[in-house]
């Protein structure tokens, strides 16, 4: 493992050679570090990727945090009252159940999480229905990288263009590079293209399939478009220091990485 100085020298390399190429995928495991990798049905082999220096670390509780980006000190479980789902958040954090969705399987759930001034970070929602694809043209497609991706267990179908759920920060190119995060088990495209980045994992025959994401699909907005609660970034650089030096990922990824299903 490197030190911080000479992985950001890396990073800044491999960022500029990605500005340029942006080579990306969902199947190599990057503990929270800044790799630019490929997705698992093969191509090419990762561009200049940095070692890692946040990986998951147990904590008192069990579960893994990310650094250098420190989590909060006291953390508290959520259930929902039928106990289907459950998962950890700092203490400050709120965590409230709201309506399902429109067209969700009966005994679905949905829960909004928030920080502690109120601001919204994530939604948990189950018993989602299997959806058609929308329509992308190969003009369309927008180049995507994986910036962070960390395994995790949970219950999932498998399928064509799927792999094992992965707890994901996921930049697509436009005007700006938007960012994402979320669990997901659904590949962005085999090219490293895509008009969407799917945060859903497909679940287990007849439960449906599930998000615990800040949006459930990340797209290249277009400017006169609201991005929030997608992140922007002016550069592929402040995507990595938003996953590397900030407490926020670094919470939310612990959050994301406690999520039990009941099956």
């Amino acid at each position: 493992m490197t030190g911080m100085t000479a992985s950001r020298r890396t990073g800044a390399a491999a960022v500029a050679l990605l500005t340029a190429t942006l080579v990306a995928g969902c199947g190599n495991d990057s503990k929270g570090s800044p790799a630019w990798t490929v997705e698992p049905s093969g191509g090419s082999a990762s561009a200049g990727a940095t070692p890692a220096t946040g990986s998951p670390t147990a904590t008192g509780s069990g579960a893994p945090s990310a650094q250098p980006g420190a989590t909060a000190s006291a953390w508290k479980v959520f259930a929902d009252p039928a106990k289907k789902v459950s998962f950890e958040l700092p203490k400050e954090w709120i965590a409230q159940a709201v309506e399902p969705d429109k067209g969700t399987l009966p005994g679905a759930v949905k829960i909004e999480v928030k920080d502690a001034e109120g601001t919204y970070l994530a939604t948990l929602q189950t018993g989602l229905p299997e959806s058609a694809p929308a329509t992308c043209t190969a003009a369309a497609r927008k180049s995507y990288v994986v910036v962070s991706s960390v395994p995790v267990d949970l219950p999932h179908s498998g399928g064509e263009g799927t792999i094992s759920p992965h707890v994901v920060f996921r930049v697509i190119q436009g005007y700006r590079f938007f960012g994402s995060y979320g669990i997901t088990n659904v590949v962005g495209g085999a090219d490293s293209k895509a008009c969407q980045l799917q945060n859903v994992v497909r679940g287990l025959e007849g439960q449906g399939n599930y998000s615990f994401s800040d949006v459930r699909s990340l797209k290249s907005f277009a400017p006169d478009e609201k991005v929030a609660p997608a992140k922007a970034f002016d550069t592929l650089d402040q995507a990595a220091d938003y996953v590397n030096e900030g407490s926020e990922f670094a919470n939310v990824q612990r959050m994301l990485m406690s999520l039990e299903i009941k099956n």
